[in-house]
């Protein structure tokens, strides 16, 4: 079946051609009559199988259809909260391009920017707001975003969301909507304490689709690990770096420090790099997921901030630099790479220290990560430039102890 086959207006089609959207995914195929119907859905499938749009197209041609017939004005009609700014602006984005033929007004709504532009828009008219949490809360406490017209309420990454302890606030919100309306909950992983608190959220009634729930990492992405020093993994990525040139690569780090210490020994071997965390502006943070979509800039290293739902076009490889704390985590990082039909792969470092990350990693998956095998001639030969710098074993641990103390303490 092509998207054409389907009775969507005129204009959505429009918008999905322009996209070079043929054919629908299986979430997509399975998820879209459904919310047609005005059905609840409870969605999990893996990253990069295209369920944003598996919930975008429905809901803007369903709006569009509404305010051909009505032209309605007041509150916004649709509203997605998410766990990120970052997936909130790619969302946008996203709704913007399907949109693009249609009077359709779409926005998000996020913190570390200034709010009057958002209410100059709000008082303007929307009719879907993309939102993250705290912003949004502001400014329906300051009036500004009325939600006493929202039809369709979506929760993207939610289990993230709900895992982030926003539950209490988001059933808080549910009291403010309207009782006659749709709830959508999309999803890459869930485990059985979300997956009770998302069915409190919908109704009974509610359609469940779950893709691949054995295998919850694409077919598509190659799986590797490494077993090093900790204190040897810069230069192994410098050499996977280095080995492929050409390749857009998005490395994994446990901390903001981290982060930051990595990008720093890359440029003293000449290799570029951008860092994504929490101690950036989100001003920064803009701009740097900015360079490297457009490729200025092909080496970014993150912490998990970024690994939600982030969808940056011809990621080839993506590295943990360090394993993830939760096993979780592993699957949202990867699924960075191979998205949809696109191939790709995941390399990852362990150090002694992390044996047991990475078999909770495989436990997780249910399947083992194939080893990279090193010979100790070969891994003498590859870690020999570090034999000439000053050794940083103790502070370098000292300083991720100290930064993991904060973590914790916040």
């Amino acid at each position: 079946m092509k998207f054409e086959d389907y009775k969507f207006d005129e204009k959505i089609v429009l918008g999905l051609m322009a996209l070079g959207f043929r054919r629908p995914t299986d979430i997509q195929h399975k998820s879209i009559p459904n919310i047609l119907k005005g059905e609840d859905l409870l969605a999990v499938a893996q990253t990069g199988t295209g369920k944003t749009a598996a919930f975008a197209i429905p809901v803007i041609d369903m709006i569009y259809l509404k305010k051909k017939r009505a032209r309605r004005k007041g509150g916004a009609k649709c509203l997605i909260l998410v766990p990120t700014h970052e997936l909130a602006l790619q969302l946008e984005m996203v709704f913007k391009k399907i949109a693009k033929f249609t009077s359709v007004r779409i926005m998000s709504l996020i913190g570390g920017v200034d709010q009057q532009p958002q209410i100059d828009q709000l008082e303007r008219g929307v009719d879907i707001v993309i939102a993250t949490p705290g912003r949004m809360f502001d400014l329906i406490s300051q009036g500004h975003l009325r939600t006493h017209q929202v039809e369709i309420l979506i929760l993207d990454e939610a289990d993230h969301m709900l895992d982030l302890g926003f539950i209490d606030d988001i059933k808080g919100l549910l009291h403010n909507l309207p009782r006659r309306r749709q709830t959508l909950f999309f999803s890459a992983t869930i485990n059985q304490k979300i997956k009770k608190i998302a069915y409190s959220l919908v109704r009974q009634s509610a359609i469940r689709i779950q893709l691949s729930p054995k295998d919850p990492v694409a077919k598509n992405i190659e799986h590797a690990v490494m077993f090093v020093e900790m204190d040897d993994k810069r230069v192994f990525l410098e050499r996977i770096i280095k080995e492929n040139p050409d390749d857009k690569i998005l490395v994994f780090v446990r901390t903001k420090v981290r982060a930051e210490r990595v990008c720093k020994a890359m440029a003293r071997v000449d290799i570029e790099s951008l860092t994504l965390h929490g101690d950036k502006t989100q001003e920064e943070r803009t701009k740097v997921l900015g360079k490297f979509r457009r490729s200025e800039v092909m080496l970014l290293i993150a912490t998990d901030i970024s690994a939600r739902g982030i969808d940056i076009p011809d990621i080839q490889m993506v590295i943990n630099y360090d394993l993830p704390d939760e096993s979780e985590n592993y699957v949202h990082r990867v699924g960075r790479t191979g998205r949809g039909r696109n191939k790709g792969e995941a390399f990852s470092f362990c150090a002694p220290q992390e044996r047991e990350k990475l078999e909770e990693i495989q436990s997780f998956l249910d399947k083992s990560i194939e080893v990279i095998p090193i010979s100790k001639k070969e891994y003498k030969e590859i870690t020999k430039p570090l034999k000439r710098e000053v050794k940083e074993n103790d502070i370098s641990a000292l300083m991720d102890e100290i930064e993991d103390l904060k973590k914790k303490r916040k």
